[in-house]
C-alpha cells in the first residue's frame, strides 16, 4: 500500500487497505457484517472479521456438542509425563543458557577451501590471514 499509493496521506493508505481487506472477505455474511462496522483501519477490520468468524463457527457447532464429566486416572498420567518433560526441556534450556554446554560442534571431515586442513573452515584459515596482513 505504500509503494502502490505513496502520494496518499498514511490514514487515507490504511483506510483503503482496510477496504481492500472487507473486499477479499470471502464470507458473504462475514463480509457484509464487517463492512458494517465501518473501520477505518486495517487492524480493526482483521480483527473484528476475525472475531466475527469465531463466533459464528462456535455457534454452529455449539449446539450439537456437551460436556461431559469422566473420572479417568488416564489424564493425571499424561499431566505427570508432560510436567516431567517440561522441566526436562526448561532444565536444558537452563544449562544452555547458562553456557555450560558451549562447545561448538564440528564436523571431523570439514576440510578447508584455501589450505586443505581437516577440521577447519575457510573463515578460521591462518593462510588467508597472514595473506591478508601483506
Amino acid at each position: 500500500m505504500s509503494l502502490a499509493y505513496a502520494e496518499y496521506p498514511p490514514d487515507v493508505r490504511e483506510g483503503l487497505a482496510a477496504q481492500y481487506l472487507v473486499d477479499a472477505i470471502r464470507d458473504e455474511n462475514t463480509q457484509h457484517s464487517t463492512r458494517l462496522m465501518d473501520t477505518k483501519d486495517l487492524k480493526s477490520s482483521l480483527a473484528y472479521s476475525m472475531k466475527y468468524k469465531a463466533v459464528r463457527t462456535v455457534s454452529k457447532t455449539s449446539r450439537h456438542v456437551r460436556s461431559i464429566e469422566t473420572e479417568d486416572h488416564t489424564s493425571r498420567e499424561i499431566d505427570d509425563k508432560f510436567e516431567f518433560f517440561f522441566n526436562r526441556l526448561e532444565k536444558l534450556l537452563n544449562n544452555s543458557v547458562a553456557g555450560k554446554k558451549n562447545t561448538p560442534r564440528r564436523n571431523s571431515n570439514v576440510t578447508c577451501w584455501k589450505c586443505n586442513k581437516k577440521r577447519q573452515v575457510q573463515r578460521e584459515c591462518q593462510a588467508i590471514t597472514s595473506n591478508q596482513e601483506n
